[in-house]
């Protein structure tokens, strides 16, 4: 199973983009009531073995969605890109972001 299909077991009203695009899944977190774009896929690790992942300024998805080990990050694109242009980053760590940005959700698998 790839990463799309296992975050889609958290979402409802599921839509795949029906064009090449900047997010991979649309729907609504179980429990929620907004409609999002989800940005879903695999981090890749740094030479020090930290994972990452790589991310667009002009993306077309509301929400960014961070895999790990025992959960699920889900970032708030508008508010990270915001973030990294004030404070002037080309690298931002997870841990970080999630104490830092005002918006996020964490989903425990």
């Amino acid at each position: 199973m790839n990463i799309i299909e296992r975050f889609s077991t958290y979402l409802t009203a599921i839509e795949y983009p029906k064009e090449k695009t900047s997010w991979n899944i649309a729907g609504i977190i179980k429990d929620k009531n907004a409609f999002y774009k989800f940005d879903v896929r695999d981090m890749f690790a740094l030479p020090d073995g930290t994972p990452a992942q790589k991310g667009r300024l002009d993306s077309k998805a509301d929400k960014m969605v961070l895999e790990m080990d025992d959960k699920w990050v889900i970032l708030d694109l508008e508010e990270l890109h915001q973030y990294i242009k004030k404070n002037k980053l080309t690298k931002v760590y997870v841990n970080d972001l999630i104490k830092k940005l005002e918006w996020n959700i964490v989903i425990i698998k």
